[in-house]
């Protein structure tokens, strides 16, 4: 069975959305480490409630990003990692980091890329006027939100729609296409060519 780490730097509801997925049987793979890049992070306390391996380190006590980087691959590969999800994870992975595990990290974005990449994409999006978002799934490549698409969702956006209205709806449909990428990828279902994502039956 394939091990994988979720990787968190807050509340954690797509973490918790993976946790009930895995339980379920709906996730046919081992969620093994829960990291995070902040001490206080919700996720951790998440993953302790549900047995899963935690782990913590903190930035400031390395000298340089690329050894923090290097830190984090070595615990990864101590623990037998395949495979990475990042949710809710607020840190720019490094082009060294993602060639460690090339196509094998998976990141959620809320927004349909590759419009509104960045750390704002629902409020940007909304501040924006769109009449259409949803959400992404896709591969981690060197540059931000850039990786291929596995899975996008969108919806309309009504006029009454609020940001507090709008970041709920975007949470649902996360919470809900989120587990069934990661559950394609362990089923060995996903074929990256290039650019473009091709789901096998």
């Amino acid at each position: 069975m394939q091990k994988f780490a979720v990787f968190v730097s807050g509340n954690g509801s797509n973490l918790q959305a993976i946790i009930d997925a895995v339980k379920a049987g709906e996730i046919k793979a081992e969620l093994a480490l829960v990291f995070s890049n902040r001490r206080k992070a919700l996720g951790l306390k998440r993953a302790e409630e549900a047995g899963i391996k935690t782990l913590f380190l903190d930035r400031k006590h390395y000298g340089t990003p690329q050894s923090y980087d290097r830190d984090i691959v070595i615990h990864l590969k101590k623990e037998g990692i395949d495979f990475i999800v990042l949710a809710g994870y607020m840190k720019l992975l490094s082009a060294w980091f993602v060639k460690q595990y090339p196509n094998q990290i998976i990141n959620v974005h809320p927004s349909l890329l590759p419009s509104f990449k960045g750390m704002n994409g629902i409020k940007d999006a909304f501040t924006y006027g769109v009449k259409q978002t949803g959400v992404t799934i896709h591969f981690v490549s060197a540059k931000m939100d850039q990786g291929p698409i596995i899975i996008q969702e969108a919806f309309k956006v009504t006029e009454k729609e609020t940001l507090e209205s709008l970041a709920e709806h975007i949470h649902k449909v996360e919470h809900k296409i989120f587990p069934k990428a990661i559950a394609l990828f362990v089923d060995g279902r996903l074929k990256v060519k290039g650019r473009k994502v091709e789901i096998l039956k």
